[in-house]
This record gives C-alpha cells, sequence and structure tokens, in this order.
C-alpha cells in the first residue's frame, strides 16, 4: 500500500474518520520495532467497511509509533487524552457494594472479564506462531499453579476430547475462531493451535488463551452478587501477577489489541430480567450510568425475553473499582425501577 486508501461511503468508522491523507503520509512508512506497520493495522477496517472503530494494535509500541491516528480515536471513544494518566485499582476493601438482588428475582448471572496481555511479546496481529505457542505455555505454566478454588485444568482447542468440547459448547466456554473483524487483522492465524481454555472445578472461573488478547480472565456465577464474582477475579489476579508481567502503560492502562479494550480492560456485566421497564426508561437508566445494553448473545445480539446483557461501558481513565459501582448503581436503580411498576 503506497497511495492513501478510498474508503466506502457507507463507512463510519473511526479509521475513515481519522485517517486523513496528511495522516497517511504521515504514518505510511513508519514501523514499530518489532516491524508493524500501518497497512496491518488498518486492513481489518479497510476490508469490513461495517467496522465501527477499524485500527488494531500489533504490540505495544503502535499507540505510540502511529499515535496521529490512534489518538484521535482514543479520545473520540474513551474521552480521554494525550495528557491523560490511566490508574488502576482492584483493591476490593475500596468497593462499598452488597448484593443488588438478594432473592434472585432479576439478575440471573453475573460475569466478569479483564484482557491481558504479556510484556514484551507481540499482540495477536503480529505473533508468531512460535510465539504464540511459547505464550501458551508460559501462560498455562502459571495457570497450574492456581490454588484454593481457583485450582483446575488446562484443555488446548487442537486436541480437545469431543466429549470435552461438548461440555464446554453447553457451558458456552468454549470461544470460537474469531470473527471476519479479526480475521482479517490477522488474530485466526494458525487457528486453534495454541490456543485453549483453563477452568476450576466449580466452573466459575475460567482463562481464554490467544483469543483476541493473549489472555480473557473471566469470574462468573449465577445471581447478583457482584462483589463475590470480582473477588474472585482480583484474587486471580493477584496470584498470576507472581508468575506473569503483563503489558501496561501508565498513559493507556493494561494495553489490548483493540484500542477499546485499553485502561482497566475490564467487562462487568449482568444478565437481568426486566419485563416490565420500557425501552426508554432502561436507555436512559444505562446512560446515567454509563453503563451498555446488549442482547443475551453477545454484540449486536438482541435482547430474549425481557432478558438483557447490561455492562460498563467505559474502560479507560477509571479505575476497576469505579466500573463495578457504575454497574453496581445502574443495577439497583434499574430493579428499583422494574419494582414500581410490579405495585
Amino acid at each position: 500500500m503506497t497511495h492513501f486508501p478510498n474508503f466506502k461511503s457507507n463507512s463510519n468508522s473511526l479509521l475513515k474518520k481519522y485517517l486523513t491523507e496528511d495522516v497517511f503520509n504521515v504514518l505510511i512508512h513508519k514501523k514499530t520495532k518489532l516491524g508493524y506497520s500501518l497497512p496491518q493495522a488498518i486492513k481489518s477496517g479497510l476490508i469490513n467497511t461495517d467496522s465501527s472503530i477499524g485500527v488494531y494494535a500489533g504490540d505495544k509500541e503502535s499507540y505510540e509509533v502511529f499515535k496521529e491516528l490512534f489518538n484521535p480515536i482514543i479520545k473520540e471513544y474513551h474521552n480521554f487524552t494525550e495528557s491523560n494518566k490511566h490508574q488502576s485499582n482492584l483493591n476490593i476493601a475500596d468497593l462499598d457494594i452488597n448484593n443488588p438482588d438478594p432473592t434472585g428475582k432479576y439478575i440471573l448471572s453475573t460475569r466478569i472479564r479483564v484482557g491481558r496481555n504479556l510484556k514484551d511479546t507481540p499482540l495477536g496481529s503480529l505473533i508468531s506462531d512460535k510465539e504464540r505457542n511459547e505464550v501458551e505455555t508460559l501462560i498455562k505454566t502459571a495457570l497450574m499453579t492456581l490454588s484454593g478454588n481457583l485450582a483446575g485444568d488446562y484443555y488446548p482447542l487442537n486436541n480437545m476430547p469431543e466429549v470435552k468440547r461438548e461440555e464446554m459448547t453447553n457451558n458456552h466456554f468454549l470461544f470460537k475462531q474469531g470473527d471476519r473483524f479479526l480475521e482479517e487483522a490477522g488474530l485466526n492465524r494458525n487457528w486453534p493451535h495454541g490456543r485453549g481454555i483453563y477452568h476450576n472445578i466449580k466452573k466459575d472461573f475460567l482463562v481464554w488463551i490467544n483469543e483476541e488478547d493473549q489472555m480473557r480472565i473471566i469470574s462468573m456465577q449465577k445471581g447478583g452478587n457482584i462483589k463475590e464474582v470480582f473477588t474472585r477475579l482480583t484474587m486471580a489476579l493477584n496470584q498470576l501477577e507472581k508468575q506473569l508481567s503483563f503489558s501496561y502503560s501508565n498513559h493507556l492502562g493494561y494495553i489490548s489489541s483493540c484500542p477499546t479494550n485499553l485502561g482497566t480492560a475490564m467487562r462487568a456485566s449482568v444478565h437481568i430480567s426486566l419485563p416490565l421497564l420500557s425501552k426508554n426508561k432502561l436507555e436512559e437508566i444505562t446512560k446515567n450510568h454509563h453503563l451498555q445494553i446488549r442482547g443475551i448473545h453477545g454484540e449486536h445480539s438482541e435482547s430474549e425475553n425481557s432478558i438483557f446483557d447490561i455492562s460498563n461501558q467505559r474502560r479507560l481513565g477509571i479505575t476497576e473499582i469505579e466500573a463495578i459501582q457504575d454497574l453496581y448503581n445502574g443495577v439497583v436503580d434499574l430493579i428499583k425501577e422494574e419494582k414500581q411498576l410490579e405495585l
């Protein structure tokens, strides 16, 4: 690629908005030390014209080398500028919440995940097969040191027994080959080698290895005890950080492949039943608490039987504790409003 790309008229991506011809000319001949280039970073967004973002980092340095493109995208998506610094706080003692639904009438389940990538290693768009296998081995070794309720087993995707595959599919644990956005970003290369899943005995803690990010660390359970789910996650992170060094920047927080996941790299969500609440009221309350509404089958899916997936929208420039507090406060208000309609 030597010439400025032609964007389709139906493309509304942030890539299209901020990759001006001037920015393109500044960046087109630049590469990171590991060899990542602008054409690699923007390939998925050029091919998939319905991308909302359209750009992926290949390593931590991408965010600096291609800052003329990444910074305005990050500013618009996260309302976070070049001079801001990200702060992390995983101290459970700072979290002042209880169970917002102790009877279990409204909240079906709670799930909190964070993304992590190892320090000084390429991200998924750039990583070689050899490096991906090395990352898998490092993470697997660390996971097998987990103790207590977090102790479990690791299952590689490429030679998983059919019985185990069926069990994981039924439990919605199994991650699939990436979609067309990840495909064009180079994240599906040599699938499924170097990928796998770890879970504990109770199956309320699991880790995906080498999906979009090198680690997706997930804590989940039935019901609405958000604090219990978050506590389990922080316990796991505390143990894993003794074994692994994660890629982190004082400016951008935890480094991720997609700029939307920077900062806390955390998504905290509940599946909640709200049969009486109007769409307008649902949107008003979630907006007030910086929350996002999805269907229960993930992004771009619709609600079924008035069950909604509600999660934190803010990730960068906010601590983990603040993001969990956002979720809790929003859920409390949603349940309060639903109860009013039941009278």
